[in-house]
């Protein structure tokens, strides 16, 4: 993605993202336009197609830079020299706090995601088939070294994290009781007590 800059000298797709972000969050993505858009973010079509192609594109950027800085984290925490259980602790709470940290990011998604392209749909739905298998993957390993139990198949265990997960978006407020490390750190240690032997 390029670096163009406004008179301001912030990214010209950046611009766009945050307009697109606000917009979904407040309107909706069907009751967005690209006029409304490019009009928030103080550019022309012109500039939205130049980076984005279209209004798919841009739903599908939201989640993506989300879900690319969760794969790296997870890639980071699954590849580490540290016990599997720390490991597997360490990527469950950090799925929680990073979609906490992206909270618009991640609702808007799951609430629109049916509205991408069958194509861009499907691209998405593998990106995070491949995050979940890396997850799974601990999991896994863990019941064949026997640190965790394999009374529940590794697939349950997963969706029952990730629906946790996904889930956030209806209930979590910034300056509730609970902070983002806090939800995350009980979340992690429901999984790991679902695990043990």
């Amino acid at each position: 993605m390029g670096r163009a800059t406004d008179g301001d000298g912030q990214p010209v797709p950046q611009r766009l993202l945050a307009a697109a972000t606000r917009l979904f969050a407040e309107r909706g993505y069907d009751r967005t336009s690209v006029q409304e858009i490019v009009e928030a973010a103080g550019v022309t079509k012109g500039a939205l197609y130049h980076y984005f192609g279209s209004k798919d594109d841009l739903l599908h950027e939201i989640y993506g830079r989300v879900l690319r800085l969760q794969q790296e984290r997870l890639d980071a925490f699954a590849d580490a020299d540290a016990p599997v259980e720390r490991r597997l602790r360490d990527a469950a709470a950090d799925v929680v706090v990073t979609t906490i940290e992206n909270l618009d990011d991640a609702t808007i998604f799951f609430r629109s995601m049916h509205q991408l392209s069958p194509e861009k749909h499907k691209q998405v739905r593998a990106e995070r088939r491949r995050y979940h298998e890396r997850f799974r993957a601990l999991i896994e390993e863990g019941q064949r070294t026997g640190v965790f139990s394999s009374r529940t198949p590794a697939d349950l265990v997963v969706d029952y994290h990730f629906g946790s997960v996904h889930h956030l978006g209806t209930w979590y407020r910034p300056g509730g009781p609970l902070g983002a490390q806090e939800v995350a750190d009980h979340l992690a240690d429901l999984l790991l007590r679902a695990l043990r032997p």
